[in-house]
């Protein structure tokens, strides 16, 4: 296979979004070049600012991708997100057993739940667990609230950390319910890595998989990759899937709310 420079740095580029990494040794032998080549493009690459160079390999460049304090997101895109978390609440049934991730679009989720009995939510989002207890005590839902315990963190108004997980893997889930800070063809990806390992035994754990997610997450690929797309049963958003997505064989369902 001989490639152009060009060509090269597209297919490795290619390469971190759908697994969000790319080996030296694994990719000089996939174009069968030398090692040095493909250091040399990574470092190209780097200077452009599209990629972070690791040990043994390449990372997606995640510089001014910080994800927004929470206060600052709820007012972004607030009009898609509750029309999302509405749409995303008419899918549970009485006696689910349902997991909510941290995000403002699952918060307007937890605040849709309405009329249904016997259901147990299992949440990581302190803000969720707030609004759901409030519902609870005014009775607009019946069932029960699960807060799992781990390190706390203010700026997302969530816990994560080693004793969330494990709790989670404890867990099994009707429906998990999932925020994302992006989603491609291939990959659903969020900014954070703990809180995105979170999302992801969320998603393992659960017989259905919905990832909430308004139009300017998609075509979007951020620091660490949650679960594959295939494994998402539902992606609820504001905007119908990407036209160009039609050439991948996508076969989850898409609604737009």
């Amino acid at each position: 296979m001989t490639m152009l420079p060009e060509e090269r740095k597209q297919f490795i580029l290619e390469e971190i979004q759908r697994h969000g990494k790319v080996g030296v040794v694994t990719t000089a032998n996939t174009l069968q070049v030398t090692p040095e080549t493909i250091r040399r493009d990574l470092a190209d690459l780097e200077g452009q600012q599209l990629l972070k160079r690791v040990y043994g390999g390449a990372i997606g460049f995640t510089h001014a991708k910080a994800e927004p304090r929470f206060e600052k997101k709820q007012n972004m895109m607030r009009e898609a997100k509750v029309a999302i978390g509405s749409k995303a609440a008419s899918y549970i049934q009485d006696g689910d057993t349902i997991v909510l991730d941290v995000g403002t679009t699952t918060l307007e989720l937890a605040r849709a739940i309405r009329g249904v009995v016997r259901v147990t939510v299992v949440t990581n989002s302190l803000a969720a667990a707030n609004v759901l207890m409030e519902a609870l005590e005014a009775r607009l839902f019946d069932g029960r609230v699960i807060m799992l315990g781990g390190t706390t963190q203010p700026a997302q108004k969530s816990v994560t950390g080693a004793l969330t997980y494990q709790m989670l893997s404890n867990f099994r889930f009707d429906k998990a319910f999932l925020s994302c800070g992006g989603i491609t063809p291939t990959t659903v990806s969020d900014y954070e890595m703990e809180e995105a390992l979170c999302s992801s035994v969320m998603s393992a754990n659960a017989e259905q998989v919905f990832v909430l997610a308004d139009h300017t997450k998609l075509d979007k690929s951020q620091f660490y990759n949650i679960c594959p797309l295939a494994h998402v049963s539902t992606v609820i958003s504001s905007d119908r899937m990407p036209t160009n997505w039609t050439t991948h064989g996508i076969d989850t369902t898409w609604i737009v709310a």
